[in-house]
């Protein structure tokens, strides 16, 4: 009888320590579960802990098996135009979470964010992680009953003792400090998901012509057309210069950019168009000047890349992006939604090779002072530490 209690009792504590070790990443799209968070679970597992990912179906999926995490296929959508499929979704992470019982669920991007913590508050897992990587489309664009709804569903996903929720910037932080939403204890500053300065590191500028590139989602947010604009600008002044566009629209964003615009700018000679890419270091690497002139962001992590590969930044004096430079050391910033302060800015880098240099130099030691893929994933294993005990 003994012998069995004590049977029991090891049992007992080795279920606790599997609990104590079980993480649940939920991510929208697995492509930027790959982009923006797998060094992290890759340092979790490594540390102990029994990493899940839960992403919408995909091709990236093997990917993410292939690394020795373990994947769930949850029923997410891009686009959330059909209440019942939405209430779905609730469900159906509602059902993942009383089947694992994951110790920290890290929930990322909005949906993952706002439905998990509510199948969280539901299926009574109270330990639970909300990265706010931006406030997106909904607080830019302000949509008046849209934004309040979703003010309500934070207020719920967030409420409780064990949830804690990262920002990327502070000015996002205080906007759900003052909102009511959250409680100072609740909150955690992490400066963005980390750069790799192994990967993206500097070397010599390329000889002339003067190549601007602009690495984003083909979104209006992200201030696509205000880049082409500019480019027009810099034609129109007869300048010489390459601007280039790496990435591709977003069907399922309201904002997103279509196909057509873009094949007709490059028609035009205003941009070259490299689509999709995978190689965001190399052509860094070719490039002299990095621009985002997004509306908002979290922390761009294509800035910090930027960073880390000494190639100075313009971009706009707004929450997220004016965190990821030091404004006029590594970079310009410049008002939002302005093509001719835009242009006037990457001319004023263009034609000053010495002021180029010196400030990608500053660049690559603000990534690797503040912005590297070790601090970063340093930072999540103690919010993971310090949540899953």
């Amino acid at each position: 009888m003994q012998n069995k209690t004590k049977t029991s009792s090891a049992q007992s504590k080795e279920h606790k320590k599997q609990q104590r070790n079980r993480l649940l990443m939920v991510v929208n799209n697995p492509a930027f579960f790959l982009s923006h968070r797998l060094e992290i679970a890759l340092a979790a597992k490594a540390k102990g802990y029994e990493v899940h990912i839960a992403t919408m179906d995909g091709p990236a999926v093997k990917t993410i098996q292939s690394y020795g995490l373990m994947h769930h296929s949850i029923a997410l959508t891009r686009s959330g135009n059909n209440p019942f499929q939405e209430l779905y979704s609730i469900f159906d992470l509602w059902r993942l979470f009383r089947r694992l019982k994951p110790n920290v669920i890290h929930a990322v991007t909005i949906k993952p964010v706002l439905y998990g913590g509510i199948a969280a508050r539901l299926a009574a897992q109270g330990r639970f992680l909300a990265a706010i990587s931006g406030l997106g489309y909904i607080f830019t664009q302000n949509t008046g009953w849209l934004r309040r709804m979703v003010m309500l569903l934070y207020r719920f996903a967030f409420k409780g003792q064990h949830t804690r929720v990262i920002f990327q910037n502070e000015y996002d932080q205080n906007f759900f400090l003052q909102s009511g939403i959250l409680q100072p204890e609740q909150c955690v500053l992490i400066p963005g998901s980390g750069v790799d300065t192994k990967r993206f590191f500097y070397v010599p500028e390329p000889i002339p012509p003067i190549t601007i590139l602009m690495v984003a989602r083909l979104l209006k947010d992200k201030g696509v057309r205000e880049y082409v604009e500019a480019a027009r600008l810099s034609q129109a002044a007869g300048f010489n210069w390459q601007w280039q566009l790496a990435g591709s629209p977003d069907p399922g964003n309201p904002t997103s950019v279509k196909e057509r615009s873009v094949l007709n700018w490059q028609a035009q000679g205003l941009i070259h168009w490299l689509g999709e890419r995978q190689d965001i270091d190399l052509l860094y690497q070719q490039s002299h000047i990095a621009v985002l002139p997004s509306y908002r962001e979290g922390l761009p992590k294509s800035l910090i890349e930027a960073a880390a590969s000494g190639r100075p930044v313009v971009t706009t004096q707004v929450p997220g992006c004016q965190d990821a430079i030091i404004a006029n050391k590594t970079g310009l910033l410049v008002p939002v939604k302005d093509s001719q302060a835009l242009f006037q800015a990457v001319q004023k880098l263009a034609m000053n090779a010495g002021l180029r240099q010196k400030m990608g130099q500053a660049g690559r030691e603000l990534a690797l002072n503040r912005f590297s893929i070790e601090k970063i994933v340093q930072a999540h294993l103690t919010v993971y530490e310090q949540m899953a005990h």
